[in-house]
């Protein structure tokens, strides 16, 4: 047997892992496999006679891949899941059964993730990688990939308000509204967490910055604080006619999550 194929035998006996793992960052079965042939090929052009783990090894480079392919597509503005039609699947079949023992409720849900805290929380929380591993492939620390994974895992379990207290919920949210209405940069900056994201009906804002100088340009005139389903959001209601709501994520006072949501059917809404 030649060096290639002993190889190759090796890839064949990581390939299902592999697939798994590429399936669960881009809920694409064609994407996956083109990232494991990318891995394949980077394989068997690398000097891997030091990796003494070639499952880990391959599992960082197609977690590598992964990445640079969803920030490619987020370049490219695609829609998520929902609408996304990849070109036709060698193996719809296939595709249907990796989509089952995944969840579809959880791959939607991990298409509203950004790229970054997508690998970490599928490394971390469905592959058991440590943050150690998964540092180098965000070009993180340790304690930011965590918090990555961190802020995931609340989006993944529902997006539910970790702060049970109301009236620092209140506070919290009013300062930012506050500061939106004064054009306050600084102030938005320091009541949202660095990698904040504010998503849905239309809008689709990543890090505080881009959040404040979204606030900053529109102002927040027409908004006002409510309770929404027991926490606290804010309605945006323009001469009295309701445009959408705002629901809050907020941990250890800063606001780690804006959803936007234009239909409040269902939601239990209370000015005040």
């Amino acid at each position: 047997m030649s060096e290639n194929e002993w190889l190759a035998e090796r890839f064949e006996g990581h390939r299902a892992h592999l697939q798994g793992v590429a399936y669960r960052m881009l809920g694409s079965l064609p994407e996956a496999d083109d990232a494991v042939q990318q891995a394949w090929l980077r394989l068997s052009r690398a000097d891997t006679s030091a990796v003494e783990n070639l499952g880990g090894w391959l599992t960082t480079v197609v977690a590598r891949v992964c990445l640079d392919m969803l920030r490619s597509r987020e370049s490219r503005r695609e829609e998520p899941i929902g609408d996304y039609q990849p070109v036709a699947p060698a193996d719809p079949e296939q595709e249907t059964l990796l989509a089952n023992s995944v969840g579809l409720a959880l791959l939607v849900v991990l298409e509203t993730l950004a790229p970054a805290e997508r690998l970490a929380f599928v490394l971390h929380d469905l592959f058991g990688l440590s943050f150690d591993e998964i540092a180098p492939v965000v070009d993180k620390s340790p304690a930011a990939a965590r918090q990555l994974a961190s802020r995931a895992r609340r989006r993944v379990q529902g997006g539910t308000v970790t702060d049970p207290d109301v009236a620092r919920q209140r506070e919290v949210v009013d300062a930012f509204l506050a500061a939106s209405r004064r054009g306050d940069f600084d102030a938005l900056l320091a009541v949202l967490d660095p990698e904040a994201t504010m998503r849905g009906a239309g809008l689709d804002f990543r890090g505080a910055s881009a959040i404040a100088e979204r606030m900053v340009k529109v102002g927040a005139r027409a908004a006002q604080p409510a309770l929404i389903d027991g926490n606290i959001g804010v309605i945006v209601a323009p001469r009295g006619k309701l445009l959408m709501v705002l629901r809050f994520t907020i941990v250890d006072g800063k606001i780690v999550a804006i959803d936007a949501v234009k239909d409040a059917r269902g939601l239990d809404l209370k000015v005040l």
